[in-house]
């Protein structure tokens, strides 16, 4: 049976599992394999789609690969993200969350960003849009960080993510994301707000864990960030496979007899 909203308010200190999922057949596998949600993060954008980062992902695009991963995993609660400036206003933020729910089937809104978004988060509760919140690393606007590294380090940043985690739990957020930050941070940050926490690259003490498909299994041999397990090396077996299938087309051992009708 699906989560829901509820479930979620309700799991502090559960241990959760959230694996982002893109289309149908990874969606799939995710819901088979038994996890507690599903993101459908802008991080397609990277992964799928070949973009040097996850600024240029539409609303279209995101909502393509919304109603995949609905498909595919249809039990499932299912989080999608807001991309880039959807949420630049309360009202585009508002349009783009009805056609991500509506139109997508998802369960839930993502947005990041701290006390900056903290309205626009409230005006969506308002408006009976379930968000779940991100701060930390935020890949959106990573370029005003000082880029994809860690968060959190000095003081002063590491009480501006307390705030904005506050902020937004504060704001309605059933839950939220803590990225690229110390594990004592994010132990700190989970231990002060009652809404459940979801960790990626911030140690063990948060609420729930949350990584890449594509990284779990291994697909890009090549790209293996600290905080990531692989579990597979699904990119190498892959490639042997393709390999073995174009040698054999090549020598003329498949198709064979047993393959003709």
């Amino acid at each position: 049976m699906r989560r829901t909203v509820k479930d979620f308010r309700n799991a502090k200190g559960q241990r959760l599992v959230y694996l982002t999922a893109y289309d149908y057949p990874t969606a799939r596998l995710a819901e088979a394999a038994g996890v507690d949600a599903i993101l459908v993060g802008d991080s397609l954008g990277m992964v799928v789609l070949g973009y040097p980062s996850t600024v240029p992902v539409t609303l279209e695009e995101m909502l393509h690969h919304t109603k995949a991963a609905r498909r595919g995993a249809p039990e499932t609660f299912l989080v999608a993200d807001l991309p880039y400036l959807a949420y630049a206003t309360l009202d585009r933020a508002l349009f783009a969350a009805e056609r991500l729910l509506k139109e997508g089937g998802a369960d839930a809104v993502k947005l990041e960003g701290g006390e900056e978004v903290a309205e626009i988060v409230r005006g969506l509760v308002r408006a009976g849009v379930p968000v779940l919140g991100h701060v930390g690393l935020t890949p959106q606007t990573a370029s005003q960080l000082g880029g994809y590294k860690l968060q959190g380090r000095r003081p002063e940043e590491a009480e501006r993510i307390l705030k904005g985690a506050l902020a937004l739990e504060e704001a309605g957020a059933y839950g939220v994301v803590l990225e690229m930050v110390p594990a004592r941070l994010a132990k700190e940050i989970t231990e002060r707000l009652s809404v459940h926490t979801v960790g990626i690259g911030a140690g063990p003490h948060t609420d729930a864990q949350v990584l890449v498909f594509h990284d779990v299994v291994g697909l890009y041999g090549d790209f293996k960030p600290r905080f990531v397990k692989r579990y597979l090396e699904a990119g190498r077996l892959i490639q042997e496979a393709l390999s073995r299938y174009a040698q054999e087309v090549r020598e003329g051992v498949f198709p064979a007899e047993e393959h003709s009708f």
